[in-house]
């Protein structure tokens, strides 16, 4: 509440409990264990298991996990069909909610609701995911069709899977670990768009289609694109500089056409996301291989700009640009793989929501005209 009336956007409002994720000023959760620890020592497919089944696996059940996973990364011929008829200039998002959608009509527990039937789904979705934007990449860039290699982590198959090639051990695991970071983060706007369809009892494919459809907007996915074209504006680290101050005075001089700089700030982290540390030092490693440092560099510097400008810091979404563009990925794929990760997360939500349903039903705040009474059609000609 501010001056006694709701916030704007559910601003710091609790709409309802979770067990998945636990997000503070200082620290990410995902069911206890921080963000940093799951990144340096386990894999995506754990923590993709961690999700959805509560607990991490055994090595058993990650075998097993991984088969499951693997099997769903060849797409039903039908669901190819479409999507590689689909135009060749459509919006990536686009192409991946549509995928969704035509996926439930094909899935073999389409009609079953039942929790051991949305755990399967949600497994299938894992893999379904990665194979489409594995699809995409080759509408995009031609590159030739890899397959699941059964010893590969889920990044692993799915860098390979959009680059057409396989990479290095370093590269795999960096794929893994931005997939780790970008995997759960409650309820935040596609993950509660999910929620809010799972809770009128619409099936799962149905939620996961609306939360894309909610990461499509720019003031949730997408930022992570728009920081990569702003790195290649700059093009050099010694640019940086004139860019942000050019950028400012344009920003002056038409208040009403800013031009945002993209990947700073956060909703929740005031003082910074932990995780874009994470995956900034990862990335450090990775441009000792690539030899691309100045995209460092010119991010750092940046970094450096807005800070001592505006008090912001980098989130997620800012090391993660530069960290594609290293991996050789295309910018227009950068939120799709947001996607591959988010969705071990929304269907962890939708599977708790089902587990312990109650519609979402919030009340708003009136603001329009006090009670009228309907006036003749006569009377309203006669103001006209």
């Amino acid at each position: 509440m501010k001056d006694g009336k709701p916030k704007g956007g559910l601003d710091d409002v609790v709409v309802g409990p979770t067990s998945i994720s636990e997000v503070a000023q200082t620290s990410l959760r995902y069911r206890g264990y921080d963000i940093e620890d799951l990144a340096e020592n386990a894999g995506f497919d754990e923590v993709a298991f961690l999700l959805l089944h509560g607990e991490l696996p055994t090595s058993g059940q990650l075998a097993d996990f991984r088969a499951r996973v693997q099997e769903a990364m060849i797409l039903p011929a039908p669901v190819q069909h479409v999507l590689t008829a689909l135009p060749s200039d459509a919006d990536p998002m686009d192409l991946l909610r549509s995928a969704v959608s035509l996926l439930a009509h094909y899935d073999p527990d389409c009609l079953d609701e039942s929790p051991s039937a949305n755990l399967r789904k949600s497994e299938r979705l894992l893999g379904q995911l990665a194979a489409t934007v594995g699809l995409l990449a080759r509408k995009i860039t031609g590159a030739p069709v890899v397959r699941p290699d059964p010893n590969a982590s889920h990044g692993g198959n799915l860098l390979a899977m959009v680059l057409g090639r396989r990479s290095s051990e370093l590269a795999a695991r960096v794929m893994d670990v931005t997939l780790i970071l970008y995997a759960e983060h409650e309820f935040n706007a596609s993950t509660f768009t999910a929620r809010v369809i799972g809770s009128t009892l619409a099936d799962l494919h149905s939620g996961v289609t609306g939360a894309i459809a909610a990461l499509k907007g720019p003031l949730h996915g997408g930022a992570n694109e728009a920081a990569m074209r702003q790195f290649l504006e700059i093009g050099e680290p010694a640019n940086a500089e004139k860019w942000f101050h050019d950028r400012m005075a344009y920003n002056a001089a038409h208040p009403e056409h800013k031009k945002l700089i993209m990947g700073f700030g956060h909703r929740v982290y005031k003082n910074g996301d932990h995780r874009a540390g994470v995956l900034r030092e990862w990335a450090v490693r990775l441009s000792r291989q690539t030899g691309m440092t100045k995209w460092i560099e010119i991010a750092d510097r940046l970094a450096r700009l807005v800070f001592d400008d505006k008090g912001l810091h980098p989130n997620l979404d800012y090391p993660t640009a530069h960290t594609y563009y290293q991996l050789g990925i295309p910018v227009a794929l950068y939120t799709p793989l947001f996607v591959c990760s988010r969705v071990s997360g929304w269907c962890a939500h939708l599977l708790e929501q089902y587990g312990n349903n109650r519609i979402i039903r919030p009340r708003s705040e009136y603001t329009g005209p006090p009670l009228r009474r309907v006036p003749p059609i006569a009377d309203r000609d006669a103001t006209e």
